[in-house]
């Protein structure tokens, strides 16, 4: 899994502080530009770290997953080359 460090992990950390939000409050609650998060956001629903939600689907609003929470749990060994993020992630969720 690639990710862009730190902002990925900031937004998933956002969404898991602060809950469900659109990208717009997240670039506010991270000072970061929204166009940027605007492009973090929908690669981090392909890798399942986030999912879209609300009351219509173009509403903009993410939600982090279990998956996403797997991610931040195991932020550490991330860039470890001595560790198969992946593998970390899919065995941690399996065993919630």
């Amino acid at each position: 899994m690639k990710l862009a460090e730190p902002t990925d992990f900031e937004i998933l950390e956002a969404l898991e502080e602060h809950g469900r939000n659109t990208a717009q409050n997240i670039s506010l609650l991270l000072d970061k530009d929204r166009s940027y998060v605007n492009t973090r956001l929908p690669h981090l629903a392909e890798l399942e770290l986030v999912k879209r939600v609300g009351p219509a689907e173009n509403s903009g609003l993410y939600e982090i997953t279990d998956r996403g929470r797997a991610v931040l749990d195991h932020r550490d060994s991330y860039g470890d080359s001595d560790v198969d993020f992946d593998a970390v992630v899919e065995r941690s969720i399996r065993t919630e």
